[in-house]
């Protein structure tokens, strides 16, 4: 199973493989702001990946379309409700 750290606070948790980043934190307590619900049509679940950036999906069109429009745009910025991952990874909330 992989481990998700949670940079902002320290915490650790395992989790199912195959699910996105905001499943993963909020079936761990962690709130992301998600204006859309999860749809990929908001870009307020900005997330930074601090490691493990090749332990999850690839970007598709739409996310990087969306992710233009961040504020704080980083080269490990993804969407929280599009990033599935697949091992262990460490995120932010910027």
């Amino acid at each position: 199973m992989p481990k998700v750290v949670f940079s902002n606070t320290g915490d650790e948790f395992e989790i199912e493989e195959g699910i996105t980043i905001l499943e993963a934190a909020f079936t761990n307590g962690i709130e992301i702001k998600n204006d859309c619900g999860g749809n990929c049509v908001c870009s307020t679940c900005h997330v930074i990946i601090d490691d493990g950036w090749e332990a999850l999906s690839e970007i598709e069109e739409d996310e990087a379309e969306l992710l233009e429009e961040v504020e704080n745009l980083t080269d490990r910025s993804r969407l929280a409700c599009q990033a599935i991952i697949y091992g262990d990874i460490e995120f932010s909330i910027p």
